[in-house]
């Protein structure tokens, strides 16, 4: 099992160049089943995750052609992948365990199986372990767009073999994954889909704007409220999937935590704002340039600042563990408080094994910013997690070894290559 060795205290400078997010990638590759004709994504990332998705895709019939695995100049930095997907002959509608445990995206296949070929079955999903995340509200949407729904044996079936039709959908709490699946199946249903309580995520947006260039006819894009008027047929289209806001907040961190000047290549500071505006008020500097977003500290010391995690446009979740690292070494108090989801504070005993001062009480955690943060082994319980202990390693004194990186991988594009090309003493460790 890989591991990462970092020898911190190196202020990071360059350029690093932002891949394709990763979560907006995997509902426009499933969105790929609503068509008979090519959909051609590009800036795919090269992660775990989207493997994964190509292969439950490839499992269920999707005809691929996957290019661009050695990144631009060679260098492992620039470049994201191209995938031409053509789903003209589905063979199989089942997403099974082997491949669904590995990736909670897969369940974004329900919704464009069921529109599409009016039956779905999938194993219900697994993922990283930071709260129970459960597909209930994808299921009830289906429900109301006429679909019959059964659970059995680990398995969503899901059927509607004369189609769905369009109707009201109010979710009782903000879903990102259930809007994305519920937006794929209803414009293929019979009639009009009003959408309430959607997500306003930028990848949510990403999709609809992929579906229109398909045929689909969806109004209030960003907004709360999705207006679909179903439509026979789509037709093929070619997408660029947006830059990973994730991947930019987090090297946005590592430019504040390690006192550096990263230039964030092909980043959009309109993603971003929220994770950027708390950085501004913790006393760092940062500019929006034509190529993309520099981030560095400025004259004085990081301060410490309350932060609460909200559905978008508010303070991300997904940012939530790195900023914590970032308060380790600020100074004074902060205050995070976690809304989203109810495990995930699972970096903390690993930040203080590194000597951050960290308190939770229920939902919220209490930081006490310390001068330095030490080197010491770690082990990495999510995706997020994982980042959020490379930043503290970045920033501490001596040699910190992060253990189970497979999560990293999950999420991030070649880390360590990136990092070390700004000057980061970062290494992978083959096991």
């Amino acid at each position: 099992m890989d591991r990462i060795q970092i020898r911190g205290g190196v202020s990071l400078k360059g350029d690093i160049h932002i891949s394709g997010a990763k979560n907006a990638a995997l509902p426009l590759m499933a969105a790929a089943l609503l068509s008979d004709e090519t959909l051609t994504l590009t800036n795919l990332p090269h992660l775990a995750d989207i493997s994964s998705m190509v292969d439950l895709l490839d499992g269920l019939g999707v005809d691929l052609n996957l290019n661009g695995d050695h990144p631009a100049n060679g260098h492992g930095v620039n470049g994201g992948r191209v995938v031409e997907m053509t789903a003209g002959n589905i063979t199989e509608t089942t997403a099974p365990y082997d491949v669904v445990r590995k990736m909670r995206a897969s369940v974004l296949v329900l919704g464009p199986l069921l529109a599409r070929h009016g039956e779905a079955r999938v194993s219900l999903p697994g993922g990283c372990a930071i709260g129970t995340r459960p597909v209930d509200f994808h299921l009830q949407a289906f429900e109301q767009l006429g679909a019959e729904i059964e659970l059995a044996d680990g398995y969503v079936h899901a059927r509607a073999y004369d189609g769905l039709s369009g109707a009201h959908i109010l979710f009782p709490m903000v879903t990102v994954g259930g809007t994305e699946n519920a937006l794929m199946a209803a414009v293929l249903a019979k009639g009009e889909t009003v959408i309430g309580n959607a997500a306003r995520e930028p990848e949510v947006a990403d999709l609809a704007k992929c579906l229109i260039a398909m045929g689909a006819k969806i109004e209030g894009i960003g907004t709360d409220s999705l207006y679909v008027q179903g439509v026979e047929s789509l037709h093929g289209a070619t997408h660029e999937v947006l830059p990973d806001r994730i991947e930019t907040g987090s090297y946005a961190v590592a430019a504040a935590i390690t006192g550096g000047d990263l230039m964030l290549k092909n980043a959009r500071l309109d993603l971003v704002e929220a994770a950027t505006d708390t950085l501004v008020r913790a006393g760092i500097e940062v500019e929006e340039k034509n190529d993309g977003i520099r981030v560095r500290t400025s004259k004085g010391t990081l301060k410490g600042i309350d932060l609460i995690t909200e559905p978008f446009p508010g303070f991300p979740t997904d940012m939530q563990a790195q900023f914590m690292a970032l308060m380790s070494v600020a100074e004074g108090a902060s205050m995070i408080t976690e809304t989203i989801f109810e495990n995930r504070f699972m970096h903390v005993p690993e930040l203080c094994r590194m000597g951050a001062d960290i308190n939770v009480h229920g939902s919220s955690a209490i930081v006490r910013g310390v001068p330095k943060l030490s080197g010491a082994p770690v082990m990495a319980t999510d995706l997020r997690a994982s980042i959020s202990l490379i930043l503290a390693g970045l920033a501490a004194n001596g040699e910190t070894i992060v253990n189970r990186v497979y999560h990293l991988d999950r999420g991030y594009e070649r880390v360590e290559e990136k990092l070390a090309a700004c000057g980061a003493d970062i290494q992978r460790i083959a096991e």
